[in-house]
């Protein structure tokens, strides 16, 4: 008799404590079917966690772990990284809620480094109170680039929309010198490559959104799009890649023009993520392409203004669950169809 396959293991990073991120994992797996898409496991406190189902009146099915050879497919298991209280301060920035956000994700990516995990879900985090002398990224994307190997690339995706970002968290002030031909080559190879085997679109079509308004008019309003994006988007498509662009951003979406491509790159973080998350709030996931592990997360932050009230939409983070479990699926499925296909191409 064959084995039932083995479910694949979600570790969960839970963010900042007095965020909406723990409220988020409870709504999630308080229906208890979602145990049968996955095995998840959350690092963090089990003194925490059952502080927050009597909260918010959740009694989700969960059980604590100090091993990944004892993780329950029918519950959430809690691994425990920390023995203390915490003390809880919905709403407010502390620094102890900002020391165990750091915790979490460095366990977690841990395993994820390790294989412990198949996928990391990263709860939101508030990028000021994460900062220390030992810990001075400003956001998840830049931490795991350190720990994971790879290129990566903030990808917001959702069924409908696509959009990576050839800049993210960069002052607007610096975007232009930012961005070189070197930087566009990745940026939108990464994309390609990340469409074909994570989201298993055969011939990608990607457009580029230009830099300056209107795409500059012909060197009229900005010289960077004429000589910098245009020539290494038409060397691109020269060699193989559906590219195109520049557009002018501002009639892009409003027109519809992005339902014609597997994905759109902005030039800077609020130029793709303002239209995508007005289209895709509640939908919408933020995915690191380029890594060799998976990594997504949900499209808004901590949410400090309705933390502990039982009032946050899980719907973003059950979508970024989603998308970790389909990714992981699909990227199985396309090694195991590029992987030595000589060999197996002469056995036939």
């Amino acid at each position: 008799m064959d084995k039932k396959p083995k479910k694949i293991i979600i570790g969960i990073s839970v963010g900042d404590l007095n965020g909406v991120g723990a409220e988020l994992i409870l709504k999630t797996f308080e229906d208890p079917r979602m145990f049968e898409f996955c095995t998840p496991v959350v690092f963090a406190s089990n003194k925490a966690f059952q502080f927050l189902k009597k909260h918010l009146n959740m009694p989700v099915a969960t059980q604590r772990v100090d091993s990944f050879e004892r993780l329950s497919d029918k519950k959430l298991n809690i691994f425990s990284i920390w023995k203390e209280s915490f003390n809880f301060e919905f709403g407010q920035e502390t620094e102890e809620a900002g020391k165990r956000a750091i915790e979490s994700l460095q366990e977690a990516t841990k395993a994820l480094k390790e294989k412990k995990i198949d996928a990391l879900l990263t709860a939101p985090i508030n990028k000021s109170n994460i900062q220390t002398k030992d810990f001075s990224f400003p956001g998840h994307t830049d931490f795991l680039a350190k720990e994971l190997e790879g290129n990566p690339l903030m990808f917001m995706v959702s069924d409908e929309l696509k959009v990576g970002l050839l800049t993210d968290h960069v002052a607007v002030k610096d975007v232009a010198g930012t961005i070189t031909p070197k930087l566009i080559r990745e940026k939108i190879t990464t994309i390609y490559e990340s469409l074909k085997k994570d989201f298993r679109v055969n011939k990608p079509k990607i457009a580029v959104l230009g830099i300056n308004p209107h795409a500059g008019d012909n060197g009229v309003i900005g010289k960077e799009d004429e000589d910098i994006l245009k020539p290494t988007i038409k060397d691109l498509y020269q060699k193989g890649m559906m590219v195109f662009g520049p557009y002018a951003a501002d009639g892009f979406f409003g027109s519809n023009t992005y339902q014609k491509f597997d994905a759109v790159i902005a030039s800077y973080h609020d130029q793709g993520l303002i239209p995508f998350k007005t289209l895709t709030f509640g939908n919408g996931v933020n995915y690191t392409a380029g890594l060799e592990a998976v990594r997504t997360s949900p499209d808004h932050g901590t949410a400090y203004d309705i933390a502990g009230k039982g009032k946050a939409d899980a719907s973003s983070f059950k979508e970024a669950l989603f998308t970790a479990i389909q990714i992981v699926k699909n990227r199985k499925e396309y090694n195991g169809l590029t992987s030595n296909v000589l060999r197996k191409h002469k056995k036939i």
